[in-house]
């Protein structure tokens, strides 16, 4: 396969992935006290599978597009929470443990998931202006991380998106 083909899969798989970040971030599920968002499953899933920079673009530029339509408080906030998350799950996930890349990615994954909560954490106390507020938020935070962390990682490992992904990139 070309090197320009190749790139054109890359920029359109990354799109894809931005599409289903943008979306799952326009709506929520209620849950008691709170709401989750689903939208940490298309990031983690492309963090496992793209490099860091389209991880950051998916994440962070995806996360910010999202909240910029639908909700732009803390659209800021989500650019630097799930772009850092998104690349530092890239970069786990390829680099550390090459010879056992499942593990790797639930490292990474489960980094991303402290990223996504100190992250918001923080920027809920800045945007708010009220500490009090990101607290009572905490535990949706950790069930937004957790499960946009494990439904990725079955996506990608058990669902055979991983394998999909290979094939269409001809490694």
């Amino acid at each position: 396969m070309k090197k320009a083909d190749r790139t054109t899969r890359r920029i359109a798989i990354a799109a894809i992935f931005m599409a289903m970040n943008i979306i799952l971030s326009s709506f929520s599920i209620p849950v008691p006290g709170g709401h989750l968002y689903l939208c940490d499953i298309p990031i983690c899933l492309a963090a496992i599978l793209l490099d860091p920079f389209s991880a950051f673009v998916v994440g962070g530029v995806g996360s910010f597009l999202g909240d910029m339509l639908f909700y732009p408080a803390p659209m800021f906030v989500s650019l630097v929470t799930h772009g850092i998350q998104a690349a530092v799950i890239s970069l786990i996930s390829h680099r550390l443990l090459k010879g056992k890349p499942k593990l790797a990615s639930g490292i990474g994954v489960s980094v991303g998931v402290v990223i996504l909560v100190v992250g918001y954490t923080l920027g809920r106390a800045y945007v708010y202006s009220t500490p009090e507020y990101a607290l009572i938020k905490l535990p949706f935070e950790f069930l937004q991380g957790i499960v946009g962390a494990v439904v990725g990682m079955i996506l990608c490992w058990r669902c055979g998106i991983r394998k999909l992904y290979l094939k269409m990139m001809g490694e």
